[in-house]
């Protein structure tokens, strides 16, 4: 469950908490200000949630406009899909418009690994340097492999995970 809140911008009203468009339409529509006029203009903040979500609604910029959009986002996307949308928008130069249709179609390599170090042993174990025997393979430099591939590819924390990942 998400909790959001409606911070009107006229000083004279009281804003209020909501978990739906459906409750914020039935909210704003009955609030009034100090003097009985409506209120028209709403600041939208993320209140509670899963840290994924609180981190999907700062990478989203979540507005009066954009608020039930990511609502339905983050209720149908897996957490694949809310990492690579917060990447992308958020470290790879991507546009909401660009990805919020599928996050998953954007060009991108992501793992889920604690260091570039892990990324060097990980791509040393798979074999994308190719077959390396096994009296050679305490002599691997995993610290220079770690640094080179430093120049390709990035780390970010997202809701308390570390992610290395590369941006085609």
């Amino acid at each position: 469950m998400i909790l959001l809140h409606a911070q009107p911008y006229d000083i004279s009203a009281n804003g209020f908490y909501f978990e739906d468009a459906d409750s914020y339409e039935a909210k704003a529509r009955n609030n009034k200000n100090d003097y009985g006029q409506p209120v028209e203009e709403y600041e939208i903040q993320f209140i509670d949630g899963d840290d994924i979500d609180c981190a999907l609604a700062k990478a989203w910029g979540i507005n009066q406009a954009n608020f039930a959009a990511y609502l339905e986002a983050a209720e149908d996307w897996d957490e694949d899909d809310k990492h690579r949308y917060i990447i992308a928008v958020g470290e790879c130069g991507y546009s909401h418009e660009q990805v919020a249709s599928d996050p998953s179609s954007v060009d991108m390599s992501l793992y889920a690994l604690s260091s570039m170090r892990d990324l060097a042993e990980q791509f040393v174990e798979e074999g994308i340097f190719g077959e390396i025997p096994e009296s050679l393979q305490f002599y691997i430099d995993y610290d220079a492999i770690a640094r080179d591939l430093s120049v390709d590819y990035a780390e970010t924390t997202i809701a308390g995970t570390n992610f290395i990942f590369h941006c085609a």
